[in-house]
C-alpha cells in the first residue's frame, strides 16, 4: 500500500465535535472517518479514478 500523504487541516471546533461523534458511531477514528468521506464524495461525483474505486471496497 502507498504511504498517506500528511497534510494540516484546519477545522471548525463544532463541525470536529460532529465528526468524532460519527466516528465513533462508526468505529473509525476521525482521520479514517474523514478519508472515508472524502473518497465516498469523491466517488459519487466520478472523480476517483476507476483502480482506486475498486480499493474502496477492499479496505
Amino acid at each position: 500500500m502507498p504511504k498517506k500523504k500528511n497534510f494540516p487541516l484546519r477545522i471548525d471546533p463544532e463541525l470536529y465535535d460532529v465528526l468524532q461523534k460519527w466516528a465513533q458511531d462508526e468505529f473509525r477514528s476521525v482521520n479514517s472517518h474523514v478519508e472515508f468521506l472524502l473518497r465516498e464524495s469523491t466517488k459519487r461525483a466520478g472523480r476517483l479514478p476507476k483502480k482506486q474505486d475498486k480499493k474502496i471496497g477492499e479496505d
